[in-house]
């Protein structure tokens, strides 16, 4: 670390909680954000600003009027530009000491498996379940910690998923790819509401890699409305080969007990603030 960087984080160095030691863990961490939406833009914006070393940035869509209410790193000056050039071009304004690359595709496959293998944490970022699930599939598969969010209307959800799986992953939760009815392009979204979501992710992922002990395997509910928080705690279902297997792995094949998180979905199914895991990436 020179003289520069002590200075652009020094208000970050100051917190017992990272000092020297955290702010250097966070130079050397590379992190994978997935879809430059709602989400994903304000995420980019304080992970960039935090001085993370790398930022992959991958989305296959350019900019539209209708982004402009949400997704902050982008002007009408945009529409039509690709969103994941744009948003390399505006963080290397805010941060040019820090490597930043541009995948203007739909990750997938093993172009997903690849960017996740090389990445300490993934940034789920995207709008729909399919994309959403398969980000899933690789993070437990190659034991990469996950954080995921979502906003639909006043209200949003946060889970931060990491090795080993006791707790479960995002398919224990959500076990198909079924589009939900409920989408912030059918029902509308406050853009504030995207906002502190994805603000939340950059804010897990921050601790995730300069050490900081945070809540994972927790299902978080934020009404917009009321201002007010509700964390479920998340159990690995029953049945969940992704989760299962990775357990096995990481614990020599032993056999561990796992029961569905029933009391979640009676709550996700009383409360809805969000209906589903699909985000605000468009």
């Amino acid at each position: 670390m020179n003289d520069r960087d002590f200075m652009r984080y020094s208000r970050q160095i100051l917190l017992d909680d990272i000092a020297l030691d955290g702010q250097q863990k966070l130079l050397d961490s590379q992190v994978l954000i997935i879809g430059l939406g709602g989400l994903g833009t304000p995420a980019a914006l304080y992970l960039a600003g935090a001085g993370v070393g790398t930022l992959v940035l991958a989305d296959d869509d350019d900019v539209h009027l209708s982004n402009l209410q949400r997704q902050i790193l982008f002007t009408t000056e945009d529409i039509d530009r690709p969103k994941s050039q744009v948003s390399q071009q505006r963080l290397t304004q805010l941060n040019p000491d820090i490597q930043l690359t541009a995948l203007q595709q739909r990750l997938t496959g093993e172009a997903l498996k690849d960017a996740v293998a090389r990445a300490d944490v993934v940034l789920d970022c995207t709008d729909n379940m399919a994309t959403r699930q398969e980000i899933n599939t690789a993070c437990v598969a190659l034991n990469t910690p996950l954080i995921t969010a979502s906003a639909v209307g006043f209200g949003g959800q946060l889970m931060v998923l990491t090795p080993p799986w006791e707790q479960g992953c995002y398919r224990c939760l959500w076990p198909d790819n079924q589009e939900p009815e409920r989408n912030c392009r059918t029902a509308g979204v406050v853009g504030p509401v995207v906002g502190v979501m994805g603000t939340l992710q950059a804010l897990e992922a921050i601790k995730l890699l300069s050490g900081i002990e945070t809540p994972a395997g927790e299902l978080r509910l934020f009404d917009g409305k009321s201002s007010q928080w509700r964390s479920l705690a998340l159990r690995r279902a029953s049945g969940c080969q992704y989760a299962e297997e990775a357990m096995q792995i990481l614990f020599n094949d032993q056999p561990m007990q796992c029961a569905a998180g029933q009391t979640v979905h009676e709550l996700l199914e009383a409360t809805r603030p969000t209906t589903s895991g699909r985000g605000s990436g468009d």
